[in-house]
């Protein structure tokens, strides 16, 4: 992990096919269990701004966004438009394929958080869109990037499916570290109770 590049044979998959076609019918189930979607809207309702400008990155039919926060906006960035139309925490949403084009379709310093739940394990340019977050946050947005144990195989990259749970943390560490820009890097291993793992890495635009 310590090398400056990751091999490419890292982001092969299975199913090489486009994410379109995969994602053209909605899947509205939930990737983590209840133990763990509270764990995690706890971790938000702690370090997000509250009132802020939000961006769900890879966004589905829910966010787990606590309450209390009180967003400004939060803006849904994903695969399939029937299931964020059905989000009731997104004010906006946008249609776009990440490992198509790792950019992101908004202007510089445009939000004040931007999550990933559950989906970094899918992407096959992360750095370059880990570099895309950096630039359309604010100085000193946050990051926050979170994964259980489970995941599709067949779309889930190489890398991924060969590593265990805390190498696959080291991977997205390595990600932040790679795209630059990014500071204040905390990593939390929550395990709540019989629920599913969480694990969440976390950093802060420079």
């Amino acid at each position: 992990m310590n090398a400056s590049s990751l091999p490419p044979q890292y982001f092969q998959r299975q199913d090489a096919s486009s994410d379109f076609h995969f994602y053209s019918f909605p899947r509205k189930v939930v990737h983590i269990d209840a133990g763990a979607i509270a764990a995690l809207s706890a971790h938000y309702a702690a370090h997000l701004p509250p009132g802020g400008t939000y961006l769900d990155l890879m966004s589905a039919w829910r966010s787990h966004l606590p309450d209390g926060l009180a967003p400004a906006r939060v803006v849904g960035l994903g695969m399939n438009a029937e299931e964020m139309a059905d989000n009731p925490q997104l004010d906006a949403y946008l249609v776009h394929s990440l490992n198509d084009n790792p950019t992101l379709p908004y202007a510089d310093d445009t939000f004040d958080a931007v999550l990933c739940a559950v989906s970094v394990q899918y992407l096959t340019q992360p750095v370059a869109v880990f570099a895309a977050v950096n630039r359309v946050l604010r100085p000193g947005g946050i990051f926050v990037v979170s994964f259980s144990n489970r995941c599709f195989p067949t779309k889930a990259i190489a890398a991924w499916l060969a590593m265990h749970d805390r190498q696959h943390v080291a991977l997205v560490v390595r990600y932040f570290e790679l795209a630059g820009g990014w500071h204040n890097l905390n990593t939390y291993f929550i395990t709540p109770g019989t629920h599913d793992p969480l694990f969440i890495i976390q950093g802060l635009k420079a």
